[in-house]
């Protein structure tokens, strides 16, 4: 049984109301077990021929609409929310929320919160259905809770290129619940106070300040080493919610302006593989989803740095600004 809530009856009356004829089915890797049975059912319930996208499928910016296009009327993504970018086939977001308790995690959370009144509270996707009922938790153990919203998000909503929902709300202290590391550490460089991750899944909570530390030190070993690149690759993906052409162009032109050599390569997913071909290069700067570089440093054999990192290489961001990339999508699209 999945952990997910699939919401296939969603599904099939989508179909059914659109008359859809060839419909795609996408999910995250974590999900993908499920498209046989979902495919299945859906071709019994409906007129419709399923056809499963097997390529990694890596958010809302990673639909396979171009691949579809053509081929499909109608794309059914699950796990993740849409965003604000325009989409050249119809799809239905399946939010897939986590069937799972957090009670035992959020009171291992309120030990590590202690010393804090106003706490901001942040997740993903797979548990937005119970914010409200986290932030009542929260309220009943006397904390004040805050949640913030953006235009690319929804309340309480963290992406891993996006954090607008968590600025500026003068928290003492914020609250992630969710797994991994990656958005909390989002969180934590973003607006430089105490995060507390609480973790379903495990019914554990920590604090993300330790693997924060390794992390900048990680990527401060990357930034020296890309001090003495003299030859760049600037990478941008075909992805469409992760297409940065214009800030690729203007990366450019600022390294050519230092006397360097750059060039402009487009992929789709990117990977050491992938950039194979190209080690005459020296370095590369990733302008596609923020994750790459900081989740799939050590992969690379070649220094992999985001714009912001860039900035300090150049000396144009002092190292104590160090802040993750982000995609702003109302300025991408």
């Amino acid at each position: 049984m999945s952990l997910y809530n699939m919401d296939i009856n969603k599904a099939i009356n989508t179909i059914n109301k659109r008359n859809a004829r060839n419909v795609a089915l996408e999910f995250p890797e974590g999900l993908k077990t499920q498209a046989i049975a979902i495919a299945k059912i859906l071709e019994k319930e409906t007129n419709a021929t399923i056809i499963i996208s097997g390529d990694p499928c890596f958010g809302a910016c990673d639909t396979s609409t171009g691949k579809m296009k053509g081929i499909v009327d109608l794309i059914i993504h699950y796990a993740h929310t849409p965003l604000p970018i325009k989409y050249d086939i119809p799809i239905l977001f399946i939010e897939s929320y986590a069937k799972i308790k957090v009670e035992k995690s959020l009171d291992e959370a309120l030990k590590l919160l202690n010393n804090y009144s106003k706490i901001a509270l942040a997740t993903t996707t797979q548990h937005l259905n119970i914010l409200n009922k986290i932030k009542d938790y929260l309220e009943d153990n006397g904390k004040e809770v805050v949640l913030g919203s953006s235009k690319s998000t929804r309340k309480g909503q963290v992406l891993g290129c996006n954090f607008s929902s968590i600025k500026d709300l003068q928290a003492e202290a914020y609250l992630f619940v969710g797994s991994g590391n990656f958005h909390p550490l989002g969180i934590h460089l973003f607006t430089k106070s105490p995060v507390i991750i609480a973790d379903p899944y495990s019914g554990e909570a920590r604090d993300i300040s330790e693997f924060a530390d390794q992390i900048l030190r990680i990527r401060f070993a990357r930034i020296v080493k890309a001090q003495e690149v003299k030859k760049w690759g600037i990478l941008i993906s075909s992805k469409e919610g992760q297409y940065r052409l214009e800030l690729a162009k203007e990366i450019k032109k600022s390294l050519e302006d230092e006397g360097m050599e750059a060039f402009l390569i487009m992929v789709d997913n990117i990977n050491p593989d992938v950039l194979l071909p190209y080690m005459d290069l020296e370095g590369f700067i990733v302008t596609a989803c923020p994750r790459i570089a900081i989740d799939d440093s050590q992969m690379y054999k070649k220094p992999l740095i985001t714009p912001q990192e860039l900035e300090i290489v150049l000396n144009k961001r002092k190292w104590e600004d160090y802040q993750l990339d982000e995609i702003l999508f109302h300025e991408s699209h």
